[in-house]
């Protein structure tokens, strides 16, 4: 099957607005809140005026160097295949050569690294190409049509939690509008592991009043009755998934279990509009305990990588050697 490759970020944001099946983070309005309207593109695949594939990117330029990266608050983007209700052998071999026109049609780049999205579990036709990948994991609560079923997988640790915060230290839940009442919190997250929050304020506005246009996000706030505010979490959600996008923690009160109290809360504000709570799984140890105490299922996903230069791929290898300390 031969394809036609079309860059065009305009035809790209048509075809958004008639096809329901691309991901939340590849979708051009969340592109343009992420990266900005003029820091990205993207490529179609068509066989005849049929569009089987897309692939989004985002540009970034550094010095004399084009990388085509993740943006930031985005856990996936990279290429989406129209599904196919031919039989296995026939639909595996129409998704290679849809992936390897997609593969062949990128612009020149001296890095490109994506995280793709967890239903794409094929990257040969990139691996042939000469292409490198990682396997990373997030965890999925993939049924919440059943809210007893969930509460009884989660850990007692969790669930203990969750009653200490309403029972001993009479932590309530409030959903908010403003953005502004949950940056502080993020911000002193960061700041207890002595880092800088990786994304000014304007931004985190900007992604809000955006995915809030849309009428698919939720702020979700613990706090005592002193007004207090010890935890709270971000969630936006598109077709049959929710995305746990942010976690703030006051350092001081965190002994009040409102963190767990908090992102319970958004699973049940989840299962009102989806079916599946995506917690953007972290490679960081502890994270990854806290996520899975919620009885969420390990779902591995792929970041998928080249780098054209020599020189760069020198600096990622002793970039990489210093960091493991070798």
């Amino acid at each position: 099957m031969s394809c036609r490759i079309v860059e065009s970020k305009s035809e790209y944001q048509s075809f958004c607005q008639r096809e329901t099946g691309i991901p939340l983070f590849s979708q051009d309005w969340w592109l343009n809140a992420v990266a900005g309207p003029d820091n990205w593109n993207a490529l179609l695949a068509l066989q005849g005026d049929t569009v089987v594939g897309t692939l989004p990117f985002v540009i970034n330029r550094r010095l004399n160097s084009i990388l085509l990266t993740q943006p930031k608050l985005t856990q996936s983007l990279g290429p989406w295949v129209r599904p196919s209700s031919a039989k296995y052998s026939n639909a595996m071999a129409k998704e290679k050569d849809i992936l390897g026109a997609l593969a062949d049609g990128l612009p020149k780049f001296d890095i490109y690294r994506q995280n793709w999205d967890t239903a794409r579990t094929n990257w040969l036709p990139f691996y042939w190409r000469g292409f490198e990948q990682t396997t990373r994991y997030t965890y999925v609560l993939t049924d919440l049509s059943d809210l007893d079923a969930v509460w009884q997988g989660t850990q007692s640790d969790i669930k203990s939690n969750i009653r200490k915060a309403k029972n001993r230290f009479g932590i309530r839940i409030r959903f908010t509008e403003d953005m502004g009442e949950l940056i502080p919190l993020i911000r002193k997250t960061f700041e207890r592991q002595n880092i800088r929050l990786p994304f000014s304020e304007q931004f985190l506005h900007h992604v809000d009043e955006a995915a809030a246009s849309k009428g698919n996000r939720a702020i979700i706030l613990g706090e005592d009755v002193g007004g207090r505010l010890h935890a709270g979490t971000y969630i936006v959600w598109e077709a049959d998934t929710a995305y746990q996008l942010l976690n703030g923690y006051d350092p001081d009160l965190r002994e009040s279990g409102a963190g767990s109290l908090c992102v319970w809360s958004a699973i049940l504000k989840a299962a009102q509009h989806v079916n599946r709570y995506d917690f953007e799984g972290s490679m960081l140890e502890p994270v990854e305990r806290f996520f899975r105490a919620f009885g969420a299922k390990q779902v591995p996903y792929f970041q998928v990588s080249r780098t054209q230069s020599r020189l760069l791929k020198t600096a990622i290898c002793l970039r990489s050697l210093i960091r493991s300390g070798k």
